[in-house]
């Protein structure tokens, strides 16, 4: 099980450093990633809400280039990280895909399959399903086909791979917390906390030390 933020190439993508991905492929995230890739995986949250401001709603969107991709980010109280967790089987290869619209945001909702109404869907096209039957869950790649593969595993495995899962995202969230620091230090403190809300994580309490002979003309 891995934590993954779905990505696609954006090659006129200029206000930080980015790594070079096949659009609509998922990146998983850990504390392993290289700064690239987390650059990739912050640009990537911040497009998901890239929206401008309704009347009355959020204050308007900075002049500036670097604010304004931003602005989204720092300014949603609910933000969505387009992506989920993927389950692969090693034995079979069959892999358990989030869905169109499922968001990272909502991972915890896998705790429903454990501890809650037994069942949970992760979003559409194709549209995933984990379910409890006693000590077993089954994940379904597709519900809506009836010869869908499936996953099996016991309910005692699944909360093991979900606490993985969780210490991966806390992880990245400590490696971006650093990478914020040296790439975007004038927007640091707010990114950090606008990830760990799209994280569903607490925010980290103790700022990275930043290396001031590196990234001295960064945003």
């Amino acid at each position: 099980m891995q934590p993954v933020v779905e990505v696609y190439a954006l090659d006129d993508f200029v206000l930080w450093p980015v790594a070079e991905v096949e659009s609509f492929s998922y990146l998983a995230l850990s504390g392993e990633l290289t700064p690239l890739e987390v650059g990739t995986v912050v640009m990537r949250i911040a497009s998901c809400n890239d929206i401008d401001p309704e009347d009355g709603g959020r204050p308007p969107r900075p002049a500036d280039p670097l604010g304004s991709f931003l602005h989204g980010l720092l300014t949603f109280d609910s933000l969505f990280a387009a992506g989920g967790l993927r389950v692969t089987d090693s034995a079979t290869g069959v892999a358990f895909l989030p869905g169109c619209c499922n968001g990272l945001e909502d991972w915890r909702e896998w705790h429903q399959v454990l501890d809650g109404s037994g069942q949970a869907w992760f979003g559409h096209d194709p549209d995933p399903r984990a379910e409890r039957h006693g000590e077993t869950v089954r994940l379904t790649v597709d519900a809506e086909q009836n010869d869908s593969p499936v996953i099996e595993l016991l309910a005692t495995d699944l909360r093991r791979l979900l606490a993985e899962a969780e210490h991966d995202l806390t992880s990245f969230l400590a490696l971006a917390a650093d990478w914020a620091a040296q790439n975007l230090p004038r927007h640091a403190a707010p990114v950090t906390a606008a990830l760990a809300r799209a994280l569903d994580l607490p925010t980290p309490t103790e700022p990275p030390a930043r290396n001031p002979e590196a990234h001295a003309n960064t945003p």
